[in-house]
């Protein structure tokens, strides 16, 4: 699929992280999407419908970042990646790139990013 929905670097403050400082003081991620689905009705058309709703896609976003806690941020991509190919039936694939620029590590960088991609046919 070629077209596609691209939220960008939606902010959020979560608690996520294997350590426990991490997951008391929580910290800022920034995750992204890109899905892929069939825009033509939609452009064809000009109704909203048949399309993905941009604002639920984020409300998605921040529901799983903020109402759910997770070690790994992988574990986040993955758990954002499900429940939008869930709630969003015209949505053939995501990608979620999770963003964690305090990662805790001893090297001097911008920040530590996850990409995982994910589609109903496998």
């Amino acid at each position: 699929m070629t077209d596609r929905i691209l939220l960008s670097r939606i902010a959020v403050f979560a608690h996520h992280g294997v350590f426990p400082e991490e997951t008391r003081l929580g910290q800022r991620f920034y995750i992204s999407l890109d899905c892929r689905l069939d825009l033509r009705p939609a452009g064809l058309s000009d109704e909203w419908q048949k399309t993905a709703s941009y604002d639920k896609l984020a409300e998605i976003v921040v529901s799983v970042a903020t109402n759910q806690s997770f070690k790994l941020i992988e574990a986040l991509a993955e758990k954002i990646a499900a429940e939008i190919l869930a709630k969003s039936p015209l949505i053939e694939t995501v990608v979620v790139r999770v963003e964690k620029p305090g990662a805790p590590i001893p090297a001097l960088l911008d920040g530590i990013t996850v990409e995982i991609e994910r589609s109903r046919n496998g």
